[in-house]
């Protein structure tokens, strides 16, 4: 069974909905970063960068306990564990693998300081707040035109919608309309209805 440590952020759900996808048995270890528990010595010796999520596996390569942190190398160590959910090999697993780093590298980062100004900032900044507002409206456009093409961002549903449905489930944390966007709509419409999905969501309770 996989240990799972998290917290009801959308990088940790990506975590708990890969899980589910992949039907792996896990156990939830809550790690409440409002409380800074990301921070005591026990979590930073699983990583050291203090950020959730965290697995550790106990049946890692070679057969012994193996802890991945980043919530990217979550989802990749565990596609090429089960051989689903990333394509093996060739064009394809490209194309889903520059969606994922497009989610990691853009999406993610960007959303997460448009949350911050908008939200949680003590001094309210304006350049700020419309900068990554204006830069979470151009990362939508971006998927829209993607999905016009495709029905989900790495062609075949994978890791990289898995990365991306959680923090575009806070579209309205950074005041995202998704009726503007028909294409995101209608992904984020299917990817929300998946039963797995929607389990991964709820963790940690």
């Amino acid at each position: 069974m996989i240990d799972l440590y998290t917290w009801t952020t959308p990088n940790g759900r990506k975590a708990s909905i890969m899980l589910e996808e992949l039907g792996l048995a896990y156990k939830v270890f809550p790690i409440d970063i409002g409380k800074g528990e990301q921070m005591t010595p026990a979590f930073l010796a699983l990583n050291p960068n203090n950020r959730i999520p965290v697995i550790v596996d106990p049946d890692g390569p070679g057969g012994s306990p193996f802890t991945v942190f980043e919530s990217g190398a979550i989802l990749m160590y565990l596609a090429d564990k089960t051989g689903r959910l990333m394509a093996k090999e060739g064009a394809a697993r490209y194309v889903q693998l520059q969606w994922l780093m497009w989610q990691m590298g853009g999406f993610g980062p960007m959303l997460g300081q448009a949350h911050h100004f908008i939200r949680s900032a003590k001094e309210k900044i304006p350049y700020a707040i419309d900068r990554y507002k204006d830069e979470a409206k151009r990362l939508y456009r971006v998927m829209d035109m993607r999905l016009a093409d495709a029905e989900y961002l790495g062609g075949e549903y994978s890791v990289a919608d898995i990365a991306t449905y959680p923090w575009a489930a806070r579209h309205e944390w950074h005041q995202v309309d998704l009726a503007q966007f028909a294409n995101v709509k209608r992904w984020y419409d299917a990817i929300g209805a998946r039963p797995a999905v929607q389990r991964g969501m709820k963790v940690p309770a």
